[in-house]
């Protein structure tokens, strides 16, 4: 029985389960709002407030603690220098997990995994990838309306 074993084994190895929740924490940190599986944003969230709350420190052993999770030091230094001072007043909760439904194919319950106040960001891209759409529908529709009345007649 599994008295007393807190976490999720997302049915890896320690290893692997380490490096998933080490790269979980940089893409959201990297693109503020991530899709992901329900159980992997729960095991995640832990590791991204702890960085977050490294970050909000700010001195040279936080850095590196952070360096040992996350090892790419842009990333690392926009976490120092951008996101940590948003929430400097916040003693916790940097984390959002929103339940999206079952995913077709192997019905796994999906989650939007997000950084708290970056709502916005996320809206943005929607708003971008929405505006592309109807350009590349414009384009298409031009195309197709140019290529209709251009019919010769034959000679016989």
């Amino acid at each position: 029985m599994r008295h007393q074993r807190a976490g999720r084994k997302l049915g890896r190895t320690y290893s692997h389960r380490k490096a998933l929740l080490a790269n979980l924490a940089a893409s959201l940190l990297e693109h503020k709002s991530i899709t992901t599986t329900t159980a992997k944003a729960k095991e995640a969230r832990g590791v991204v407030e702890r960085l977050i709350t490294f970050a909000k420190k700010g001195d040279l052993a936080a850095r590196r603690q952070v360096l040992r999770v996350i090892r790419n030091k842009d990333l690392v230094k926009e976490l120092f220098e951008d996101i940590a001072p948003k929430y400097a007043d916040r003693p916790g909760g940097y984390t959002r997990v929103i339940k999206l439904g079952r995913r077709s194919g192997d019905n796994a319950p999906m989650a939007i995994f997000e950084l708290v106040g970056y709502e916005s960001v996320k809206a943005e891209k929607i708003a971008q990838k929405r505006q592309k759409r109807e350009e590349k529908a414009k384009e298409k529709s031009k195309e197709q309306e140019g290529e209709a009345p251009q019919e010769e007649p034959r000679e016989e």
